[in-house]
């Protein structure tokens, strides 16, 4: 049953990644089609991840009425009802309508399945999901291309896409069982007292703040490095726009090979040291890339270590959040965890370009360190409170069941 669940999740993971670059890899081809400008496409992508914001904040509210399984299934069948909308959508304020339950199911199974896998796996199996999600993302601007190229539509891309998700859907569906089994078997194990935990109450959770400032910072890294690397890299560095474009992709194929990469060694490491091991690749990378050396292969490399270090720290932060703040209030954390990833990965990438129209794209790796140095210091400032767990009153009283992160 353990290896059959984490089968389903491994799908699951590949078919959360699937959707994700699909407007991305569309949007030329639709934009023209819909008669709106191109940056209306900004427009979309904002409504999905508001959505996303949204769902995530609540999952620890469906979750624990109605269990993972199923708020995985459902999700599951509303991105796939999300994308068919998309693939008849024939003007922009149709799609903006089908972007609602589109982000609201992404952001839902998102968190419901972090959660489910911090509390049941271990810490391999978190960091090879997050590298299988990045499988699916880079398999669907494939499949977008090809229905581009052959079908001359991307209406069918979409459709394909959301075939794929209903097939989930039904197997999910069919697994419920399962899931109830393994959620009954865990709450019977648990000595401690589970309840709902709405937002404001994990708010008052010490160490809640820092671990919201760490992924708006690591998304502010991955992020704005995925978005502006090219620019910096033609525009100061003089490199080939090919070239640049080339490697810019490497960077995102340095994330998903290094989480398949830290699965051998999480478990032995721990998520902590995982983590600092990331910030110093991250920080080698900064280096390589900044060094005035007129050997272009040099900054080309240091993109793809920033890639590599960043592989292990988005798992392994949410991988240690039952530890850190007891798995009762785990579901509740990671739904803010997510929410905050969000939020930084919508903001931190305009708000640098808005900056680079203020100054120059020269503050390209300056911006990246910034983020680099507050991720540092709340998760060693996480780590301190993680040892010695004191928890605002009266939320919960400390259990004999709390084990201090790894």
């Amino acid at each position: 049953m353990y290896s059959l669940l984490l089968a389903l999740i491994y799908l699951a993971f590949i078919s959360l990644g699937l959707p994700d670059s699909l407007l991305g890899s569309a949007w030329p081809s639709m934009y023209p089609e819909l008669c709106v400008p191109v940056s209306y496409g900004g427009v979309v992508s904002m409504i999905i991840a508001c959505g996303t914001v949204i769902s995530s904040l609540n999952t620890n509210r469906v979750v624990t009425r109605f269990g993972t399984g199923l708020v995985t299934t459902i999700s599951v069948l509303m991105t796939a009802i999300a994308l068919f909308g998309f693939s008849f959508s024939r003007s922009f304020w149709m799609l903006c309508l089908w972007a609602i339950p589109y982000g609201l199911g992404a952001g839902a199974v998102d968190a419901a399945l972090n959660n489910f896998v911090a509390l049941n796996y271990a810490s391999r199996h978190m960091n090879w999901l997050h590298c299988f999600w990045g499988f699916g993302a880079s398999i669907g601007p494939y499949i977008m291309s090809y229905s581009l190229a052959v079908k001359n539509s991307w209406e069918n891309g979409y459709v394909t896409v959301a075939l794929i998700q209903i097939t989930l859907t039904a197997v999910l569906f069919f697994s419920l069982p399962i899931w109830r089994k393994q959620e009954q078997t865990r709450k019977a194990d648990q000595t401690g007292t589970s309840r709902h935990l709405s937002v404001a109450e994990a708010l008052k959770i010490k160490g809640v703040k820092e671990t919201i400032m760490s992924f708006v910072a690591y998304s502010g890294v991955e992020t704005t490095t995925g978005l502006w690397a090219s620019s910096y890299l033609v525009l100061h560095r003089g490199i080939d726009v090919e070239a640049a474009a080339r490697w810019a992709s490497l960077f995102f194929l340095g994330i998903t090979i290094g989480r398949f990469l830290s699965g051998f060694v999480s478990d032995r490491l721990g998520d902590r040291n995982m983590i600092r091991i990331g910030m110093a690749v991250i920080t080698v990378g900064l280096m390589a890339v900044v060094l005035p050396i007129q050997i272009n292969v040099v900054p080309l490399v240091g993109l793809l270590m920033i890639g590599l270090g960043c592989a292990p720290i988005y798992p392994s932060i949410i991988h240690q959040t039952p530890a850190n703040f007891g798995e009762e209030n785990s579901q509740a954390i990671i739904g803010i965890q997510v929410a905050s990833a969000y939020v930084g990965s919508t903001f931190m990438p305009p708000i640098f370009g808005l900056l680079t129209s203020l100054t120059t794209i020269a503050i390209f790796p300056a911006y990246l360190g910034l983020f680099l140095v507050l991720m540092l210091a709340v998760t060693e400032r996480l780590n301190r409170l993680a040892a010695y767990p004191v928890c605002s009153q009266p939320l919960r009283e400390l259990t004999d069941s709390y084990t201090p992160g790894k």
